[in-house]
């Protein structure tokens, strides 16, 4: 049995620290990750502040800083198969300001963008913020032929998040879609800060998968 295995309990929610997470993971057993950092990048860069209710769950998560994200990515890379994929959620701010300086240290690699049109009102002083961005990063060597399977997957993508009690909630079809493009039976599937756990119902819904994360905390419980 393996150090995770005797720690967390696969294709469920655990509250466990995601870096502790990573490092009892064997080096090169994930086929891919899911990334969602917390990080407040347009509500501080544009001084929005705390928006009331809608903000209430946002205010109670860890906020993690630069060098935390990055450390997570580094250590997410360690995991990673070769040719294994990374998929980070990044917002409005960071799709402007790029994301190089996360990946410094890594030989991974941005191989796509997907943006994720949320079918919703967001807020904006000038446009408001309908979609979020969903960049696909893969480890060496970059290859698509016999690792990315489904070719009709749209680079822009509607569908509606079902929030329930996590503010952060994201699209299960879609993550659907991309475990199956990017895994086969028995691979792992992995999200070290959860949230919401909708990777965990997409990689359910795919079947024949083994799906293991955790966060700090359960909003749901």
């Amino acid at each position: 049995m393996s150090r995770v295995e005797t720690l967390l309990i696969p294709n469920s929610r655990n509250i466990f620290d995601g870096l502790e997470f990573l490092s009892l993971l064997d080096e090169q057993s994930v086929s891919v990750a899911f990334f969602d950092p917390q990080y407040r990048g347009v509500l501080d860069k544009m001084k929005y502040g705390n928006e009331g209710e809608r903000q209430k769950q946002r205010i109670e998560l860890a906020q993690m800083s630069e060098e935390k994200i990055r450390e997570f990515i580094v250590a997410i890379e360690r995991v990673l198969k070769r040719s294994g994929h990374l998929f980070l959620w990044i917002d409005k701010f960071h799709l402007c300001e790029g994301i190089k300086a996360w990946l410094e240290g890594t030989k991974l690699e941005i191989v796509d963008l997907i943006t994720w049109d949320k079918k919703s009102f967001g807020m904006g002083y000038r446009t408001r913020r309908s979609c979020e961005y969903l960049v696909v990063i893969q480890k060496p060597p970059k290859r698509a032929k016999d690792i990315w399977s489904v070719k009709n997957i749209k680079d822009v993508w509607s569908e509606k998040a079902e929030i329930k009690n996590h503010r952060h909630a994201k699209p299960i079809e879609l993550q659907k879609v991309l475990i199956e493009a990017t895994t086969k039976e028995g691979d792992i599937v992995i999200d070290p800060a959860a949230g919401s756990y909708s990777v965990l119902s997409s990689s359910t819904l795919v079947g024949d998968r083994i799906f293991y994360g955790c966060d700090l905390v359960d909003l749901d419980s």
